[in-house]
C-alpha cells in the first residue's frame, strides 16, 4: 500500500489540450516522515506511524515519542503499510525511523482512495439530517418540520439508531475510486480528479 498525509488546499479546475475541464482537488504533501514501524511481535499488529506539518505547544509525551525520529512537532497517523517502488531489480526499500515519504511515492492515473473528516454542520433536524419529509402546513397542522412517531406502543422505549435531530458532519469519511491527475514534486502538491472529504486546510490520509 502506498500512503501519505497531506493538507487539502482547495479545489480548482485543469484544462485538457482538447479544452475538456476537469475538476481537481489540490492536496499539500510536504515531505511525511516515518515516526514509528510497528510489528506483530512487539506490538500486536503490523503498521507504519507518518508525521506531517508541525503543531504548536507540543506536550511533553509527544516531544518525547518524535524524538526518535528527530522531527519537531507533527501530526500523526497509522497506516498498515507503505511501499516504496524502487528500480528493476532492486529489492524492496526497507522502510525506517527518520525516513521521508514524498509526493513522488504516487503517479499520474494512480487510483486512490482519500480519508478525511468531513464539515461540521451543527445541530440539525431530522429533515436537513436525513432527509425526511415535512409535514402539512395547511388545515391547522402543528406537525410541519417534526419528526413524527419514534416508536410503537409496544415495547415502549426507542430503539437504538433511530433517526432523530442531532450533530450533523464532522465524522470520518472516505471516498474511494478516486484517480490522481498531476503530480508536482517541486511544490509538494497532487491534484485528485474530483472532491475529497473535508474543509480547506483539513488534514487528508491518501492511500493507494
Amino acid at each position: 500500500m502506498k500512503a501519505v498525509l497531506g493538507k487539502k488546499v482547495g479545489m480548482t479546475r485543469i484544462f485538457a489540450e482538447n479544452g475538456k475541464i476537469t475538476p481537481v482537488t489540490v492536496i499539500e504533501v510536504t515531505p511525511n516522515t516515518v515516526i514509528q514501524i510497528k510489528t506483530a511481535g512487539k506490538d500486536g499488529y503490523n503498521a507504519v506511524q507518518i508525521g506531517f506539518g508541525n503543531v504548536k505547544n507540543i506536550k511533553k509525551p509527544q516531544a518525547g515519542h518524535l524524538k526518535k525520529a528527530k522531527v519537531e512537532a507533527k501530526y500523526l497517523k497509522e497506516v498498515p503499510s507503505i511501499d516504496i517502488e524502487t528500480a528493476e531489480g532492486q529489492e524492496p526499500k526497507e522502510l525506517k525511523v527518520g525516513d521521508q515519504i514524498l509526493v513522488d511515492i504516487f503517479n499520474s492515473g494512480d487510483k486512490v482512495e482519500a480519508v478525511g473528516v468531513s464539515k461540521g454542520k451543527g445541530f440539525a433536524g431530522t429533515i436537513k439530517r436525513h432527509n425526511f419529509s415535512r409535514g402539512p402546513k395547511s388545515h391547522g397542522s402543528h406537525n410541519v418540520r417534526k419528526p413524527g412517531s419514534i416508536g410503537a406502543m409496544f415495547p415502549q422505549h426507542v430503539f437504538k439508531g433511530q433517526k432523530m435531530p442531532g450533530r450533523m458532519g464532522h465524522i470520518q469519511v472516505t471516498t474511494k475510486n478516486l484517480e490522481i491527475v498531476t503530480v508536482d514534486k517541486e511544490n509538494n502538491l497532487l491534484t485528485i480528479k474530483g472532491a475529497v472529504p473535508g474543509p480547506a486546510k483539513g488534514l487528508i490520509v491518501i492511500r493507494g
